[in-house]
């Protein structure tokens, strides 16, 4: 048995141990340079620790899977309860059918639901159950859009080459080149465009998959309406990624807000409350097609997890979604998303940076350009090199973010002081930066 010498109490020596055993040093898309780097030991509300005792204002929040943040009393409680009565039965518990109605009663879109372990399956699912329902094999995916790491959500994720639509380039290595002939690629916010490719190709496309609020880039008036209307006209199914946007936009998801109903929506990170969750909600017709009866059959759909639905996940979104039924709960989201973009905003025209701030409700990002930023192409255009600054630079004054990019997310545990720490920290960053 291989021994180690590593002195678990020790706080110098936890980032050498994590880049020894991770590669990078991280769990996945998160470089810091190796003196920055740290390792986390808890949270609570809008704060993380790490063990050098530093604290931290958190504006990843899991990556946007803590809407009420870190260690919610409620979430906590609920998840301690169901802990002591079994973690999993990888069949259905009360809990799950408890979650599922609630989806039922608060999504357009959803008259069935199935439950899986995270978005990146949550949106493979809903591809897979497009594909079988229309008997075709391509999808329609805006450049730039992140639909989980499966093998078409990494196709032109973070594109280089900028290739002429509708051709797809991979960001990761290891996928096969068949996969990009099956998927195609529009620009966001281009209705033209997308209509044109839809038509082209449109005996052979069985969805087109959008996130409703592209990263951080709101669409156009009429884009969204456009999809649905294009996708109908070409019995093409239209499919809402919303593993960010659900329950964070309003309490129906993005499809609530933006008044547009597909015929799918991919569900993860947003409803868990800090647990592992996915799944894809939608019209019965598609849903009914993994009934397991229905095996042997052509449009069968194979669709199980071990962990999907499992009662400790299932009651901390229901935790999570009390919460978020509280009165004033989306007046509250939306007020401190606000508060942070425009403080933001009037700290870069107070230093005469060109830079815009970028979001909708508790989601913000800043892009160094001063030209619009509608699709992927026109956010390419920023200053990455300034983007990169600006982040690192934050996490020196600690403020607890993804250091490859600069998507903040709120939670409602952010505090007025929280949004002007960060403010205060941005200031002194960008001052920086402006005058080198």
């Amino acid at each position: 048995m291989l021994e180690t010498t590593a002195t678990p109490n020790s706080t110098n020596d936890w980032p050498q141990r994590a880049q020894t055993v991770f590669p990078g040093g991280s769990l996945g898309e998160y470089h810091l340079p190796p003196e920055m780097a740290t390792v986390l030991t808890h949270g609570q509300g809008a704060k993380v620790y790490d063990t050098a005792e530093r604290e931290y204002v958190d504006y990843t929040m899991g990556w946007g899977s803590l809407l009420l943040g870190h260690a919610h009393e409620a979430v906590v409680t609920a998840v301690t309860r169901q802990a002591a009565l079994g973690s999993n039965f990888a069949y259905v518990s009360q809990p799950a059918v408890d979650l599922a109605e609630e989806m039922v009663r608060a999504i357009p879109c959803a008259e069935k639901a199935r439950f899986c372990a995270s978005g990146t399956e949550a949106a493979m699912y809903a591809v897979r159950f497009a594909r079988a329902f229309t008997g075709r094999g391509k999808i329609i995916k805006f450049e730039g859009a992140y639909h989980g790491a499966n093998e078409f959500g990494s196709m032109s994720l973070f594109p280089q080459k900028l290739l002429d639509f509708p051709q797809a380039e991979p960001t990761s290595a290891g996928i096969p080149p068949t996969v990009a002939a099956d998927v195609l690629i529009a620009p966001y916010n281009d209705l033209e465009t997308t209509e044109m490719i839809l038509r082209r190709y449109a005996d052979e496309i069985a969805a087109v998959i959008v996130e409703p609020l592209h990263r951080c880039t709101s669409p156009r008036p009429g884009f969204l309406a456009g999809l649905r209307r294009i996708a109908w006209e070409n019995d093409v199914l239209l499919i809402f990624d919303e593993v960010v946007t659900g329950f964070r936009l309003a309490y129906g998801g993005a499809q609530a807000y933006y008044d547009v109903t597909p015929d799918l929506a991919a569900y993860g990170k947003g409803l868990g409350g800090g647990y592992s969750i996915g799944a894809v909600a939608g019209r019965a017709d598609i849903l009914d097609l993994c009934d397991e009866a229905r095996l042997g059959q052509p449009d069968y759909v194979w669709f199980a997890s071990s962990v999907g639905g499992n009662p400790v996940t299932a009651v901390a979104a229901l935790a999570t979604l009390k919460e978020l039924r509280q009165p004033g709960t989306y007046d509250r989201f939306f007020a401190i998303g606000q508060k942070l973009r425009d403080g933001l905003t009037d700290i870069l025209d107070e230093l005469n940076i060109k830079a815009q701030v970028l979001g909708e409700g508790p989601l913000c990002a800043v892009s160094f350009t001063d030209q619009p930023v509608t699709d992927y192409r026109s956010a390419h255009r920023a200053d990455s090199a300034k983007s990169r600054a600006f982040a690192l630079g934050l996490f020196e004054r600690g403020i607890f973010l993804n250091p490859m990019s600069t998507k903040l997310y709120v939670s409602l545990a952010h505090s007025d002081e929280d949004i002007e720490r960060m403010h205060r920290a941005a200031f002194q960053c960008l001052k920086e930066i402006s005058n080198p």
